[in-house]
């Protein structure tokens, strides 16, 4: 069974719908990319695997538990860390509160019990920071870990969600426009970083991306949505060549053989 399935998912927004009966799977240790033109309901469909929004109709199923209807706080729990297009980080914390912070929801202590400091706590916290030092070696974040977050560039900082995501172990990372505002040095950094977090991790990964190159680069699968519609399925070269794929990012009057 897959990791993730999605099933025949609807959203509207009043009259409009963003989403129109999208299916697809994720299988373990897989990297897939969502792809589309602006406005093909790429986020919105994010924010339905994650909890955000809950589909006017079909179902997400997510490691075996069908997730539909479940609040958003019960999502990570459940092994789904996410990052977002617009940086959700605490600027005027360090880089290592940062990270830590992504641990609470892996907590199993109680509230009293780390109000407390009880042996429980105490051991979760001993583990959280453990990791915590594993994550900023694996992406280079040990020389600003007790730097402010708001004084690094922003590349940094997006390492910085990246790891505050994955310190929760994760069986599903979710990556909304990792590359976003990244120069071509740091996107060939961050490809080489996708797949060394799948090998380290043994995690899926799921990235909504506008950076092609990247997406075709680390994915062994990917989706293409146009119009809230799925309109290709299959290998990077499969998508890459659909006709569909290219009629929606070059419009008509090109043909396979113009991507």
């Amino acid at each position: 069974m897959a990791l993730l399935e999605v099933r025949d998912v609807v959203m509207r927004f009043g009259g409009v719908t963003a989403v129109g009966g999208v299916s697809f799977s994720v299988e373990e240790r897989q990297i897939c990319g969502l792809i589309g033109p602006n406005g093909a309901g790429k986020t919105t469909l994010f924010n339905i695997i994650s909890g955000i929004y809950r589909p006017s109709e079909g179902s997400v199923t997510f490691a075996g538990t069908n997730t539909t209807a479940l609040p958003r706080h019960a999502m990570a729990p459940l092994g789904l860390g996410r990052t977002f297009q617009n940086l959700a980080l605490f600027r005027s914390m360090s880089v290592r509160e940062n990270v830590l912070a992504g641990a609470h929801s892996a907590g199993h202590a109680g509230f009293f019990a780390n109000a407390l400091r009880l042996p429980a706590a105490r051991r979760e916290e001993a583990v959280a920071a453990r990791r915590a030092d594993e994550l900023l070696a694996l992406l280079a974040l040990r020389d600003v870990a007790d730097i402010a977050v708001s004084d690094l560039p922003f590349g940094t900082q997006k390492r910085v969600e990246m790891a505050r995501a994955l310190i929760s172990q994760p069986k599903l990372l979710l990556l909304d426009e990792p590359a976003g505002g990244l120069n071509h040095g740091e996107v060939d950094e961050l490809a080489r970083l996708l797949e060394e977090v799948r090998a380290s991790f043994d995690l899926s990964i799921l990235l909504v991306e506008h950076h092609m190159s990247l997406v075709m680069r680390v994915s062994d699968k990917v989706v293409a949505l146009d119009f809230g519609k799925k309109i290709a399925d299959g290998t990077p070269h499969e998508v890459r060549t659909s006709p569909e794929v290219i009629r929606a990012y070059l419009g008509d009057g090109h043909d396979a053989h113009a991507a």
